[in-house]
């Protein structure tokens, strides 16, 4: 019979119950609201500094008319406001799993509403997962090189160390990653709050320049602009999508800071700094024409114009910083859910679950950056890059809310299809808008995105055809034990556990040890290591053990995809709840596979050979369940896919 950690742990102290959490949360509230403003909003804050300005110089080749200026801060504001806030911000974070955001989340809340894995809802999601990939790189580029620009505007003996200081820039974000975020994040909220103050003001004290600005409130002048120019209506709608970038934010950091204090710091706060900026740069052109070239910098006066530059360089490297953090969440929610091979995970906080570092991500975001920012060269030509993937990104979350809207909160299929269908035409009319820019530069994240669902599947169906070969090849576990009973191999004392991710078949290490040793220690564990599709799994489910004989024990640990597996820290779960053990007569046994290509695996040929590749760049399983490698014996086998 099964036991869960629930039957056999102990009663949890109050003190670490859930009242607790929640009361210090409702003590915080400010400090979340803040930090949130620092981590959240870093990359849609910093969008004023380019989204106007690409979004009117389309426009600049007819004769920049008035009606232009005030119907393209129109569409900016109300982008804001309907994307933005209706639906991220009211909706889509009613639509958590268990607290946590983010596409793989929905993807997973889709998939138990759903009741199975269907395939379409699995596709979904890793086509989500991969266009954040294409945005985690181009954002830090356009952030920091459209800040550093700024040089240019103050004097232009500045313009030629433009580019090798955004080099500068970008290198050390990446090169402190490994100290972790902890440490300075708590200075990230004020110094993003100074920057909405200031772009706000700036934006209040341009407005009576040209006080019709106003008029953009109206909605009509935006649809007017939209549908009264043409194809160039249809092009600016592409530009005026950059101020919105970055909202995915909201949805997938809401586990960090939670729902209420991200949508206090939105409504109360970071929108209205927002719109004064963009109302405050539409009345700058209004006024003066000239000022087209770059509105944000000549908000300010001359000599408020370099620290302006500082803190806007500032206020990007937060923006890069945030999602670089957010990129190494999801990859390891990927790596939980068996879309990536393992790699190595660092722990920078003993308290904070998410404080995390992957050194092969953080290589591969950097490489990725410079040459991003050695092919464009400026920010606006990088603007023709960003947006596909973004609205990619987008259009992926709101099919997948669509089957929680329908499934998960038990809508009739006609109230959803309809609700739904408002935000679904507002992304497709985005993404088509955006697509527009494919040959002009979009084609990266596109080409990003590909290569990393093709990535993911390759990792997928290999593990699948893997699986299905070591079932095939495998020994039941209980047929096992019928046979050990009979042939009664030599024991030996301590305690043996075998790590696998088929615990009803005997591992291949248990095999091997038997083959090769002779042995067999007293106590044998089976232990596994199962990924549910909750963010975290309560302390109190961790385990369930399972008696398969006198001296055989199947245990399976139970993790969230957003937790890291540390099999130490569960053994001294097990040790307080009753488990018997000792450390030091205890040997981990680990199969190190190698894996070989086949001409009748049932993939092409070349995904053979790059699923290879992916196992052999894995790390090894000690590292990443946090075994201690004195403890560990490493029993080799070639396999064939």
């Amino acid at each position: 019979m099964a036991l869960t950690a629930q039957e056999k742990a102990p009663a949890a102290h109050p003190a670490a119950g859930i009242p607790a959490v929640t009361a210090e949360k409702k003590d915080s509230f400010a400090a979340l609201a803040l930090g949130s403003i620092g981590v959240v909003y870093g990359d849609i804050g910093t969008s004023p500094l380019y989204a106007l300005h690409e979004s009117l110089i389309h426009s600049r080749s007819i004769g920049l008319q008035d009606a232009h200026i005030i119907g393209t801060v129109s569409l900016l504001i109300w982008a804001l406001i309907f994307t933005v806030t209706a639906k991220y911000v009211l909706f889509l974070m009613r639509a958590d799993n268990k607290g946590e955001g983010g596409t793989l989340s929905l993807m997973a809340l889709a998939q138990n509403a759903f009741g199975h894995r269907a395939a379409m809802i699995f596709f979904l999601g890793v086509a989500g997962a991969a266009l954040f990939s294409g945005d985690a790189i181009i954002t830090p580029a356009i952030s920091v090189l459209s800040a550093v620009e700024g040089l240019g505007v103050v004097t232009p003996v500045f313009t030629p160390y433009i580019l090798p200081l955004t080099v500068v820039i970008l290198v050390s974000i990446f090169w402190v990653q490994n100290i972790g975020t902890g440490g300075v994040a708590k200075f990230f909220g004020p110094i993003m709050a100074v920057f909405f103050i200031v772009i706000g003001a700036l934006g209040a004290i341009n407005i009576p320049d040209a006080p019709r600005i106003l008029l953009a409130f109206n909605p009509v002048e935006g649809i007017r602009f939209l549908f009264g120019n043409g194809l160039l209506g249809f092009i600016v709608l592409g530009s005026v999508f950059l101020a919105v970038t970055g909202a995915e934010a909201l949805y997938a950091d809401m586990g960090h800071f939670g729902r209420k204090p991200i949508q206090a710091a939105w409504l109360y706060f970071i929108l209205p700094a927002l719109a004064l900026n963009y109302l405050g740069q539409g009345a700058l052109v209004l006024a003066n024409r000239a000022a087209i070239q770059n509105p944000f910098f000549l908000l300010a006066p001359s000599w408020a114009l370099l620290p302006l530059v500082l803190l806007a360089t500032v206020a990007t490297v937060i923006a890069s910083q945030a999602v670089i953090t957010g990129a190494f969440s999801l990859v390891r929610q990927a790596i939980q859910l068996g879309l990536l091979p393992r790699m190595e995970i660092q722990h920078k906080s003993e308290t904070q679950e998410g404080q995390i570092f992957i050194p092969h991500v953080n290589r591969m975001l950097l490489i990725g950056v410079l040459l991003l920012v050695f092919l464009f060269r400026s920010s606006g030509a990088l603007a023709n890059a960003y947006g596909v993937a973004v609205t990619g990104t987008m259009v992926v979350t709101t099919s997948l809310a669509f089957v929680v809207v329908w499934k998960k909160w038990k809508w009739p299929l006609w109230g959803a299809i309809g609700f739904i269908a408002i935000f679904l035409a507002a992304d497709i009319a985005f993404f088509a808008a955006n697509l527009v820019k494919v040959i002009e530069g979009g084609w990266v994240p596109l080409l990003i995105a590909a290569t990393s669902m093709t990535v993911m599947w390759t990792f997928v169906r290999g593990n699948r055809l893997l699986a299905q070969k070591m079932r095939r090849d495998s020994i039941p576990l209980e047929e096992l034990i019928r046979m050990l009973e009979k042939s009664k191999p030599t024991r030996v004392p301590g305690t043996a556990i075998f790590l696998t991710n088929q615990p009803e078949a005997a591992p291949s290490a248990l095999m091997h040890n038997l083959k090769h040793n002779k042995i067999l220690h007293e106590n044998v564990w089976i232990m596994s290591v199962r990924t549910e599709s909750m963010p975290r799994v309560p302390i109190a489910n961790r385990y369930e053990l399972e008696k398969i004989s006198d001296d055989v024990t199947r245990i399976t640990l139970h993790y969230g995809y957003m937790e890291s597996p540390r099999v130490p820290a569960a053994l001294a779960l097990l040790r307080k709840c009753g488990l018997k053990f000792d450390i030091m007569t205890t040997s981990f046994f680990l199969g190190r596979r190698t894996i070989k290509t086949s001409p009748h695996s049932g993939m092409p040929h070349w995904q053979d050979k790059l699923f290879v590749s992916l196992m052999r760049q894995a790390t090894n399983a000690t590292d990443f369940f946090a075994i201690p490698s004195d403890r560990v014996v490493e029993l080799g086998a070639q396999v064939t896919v």
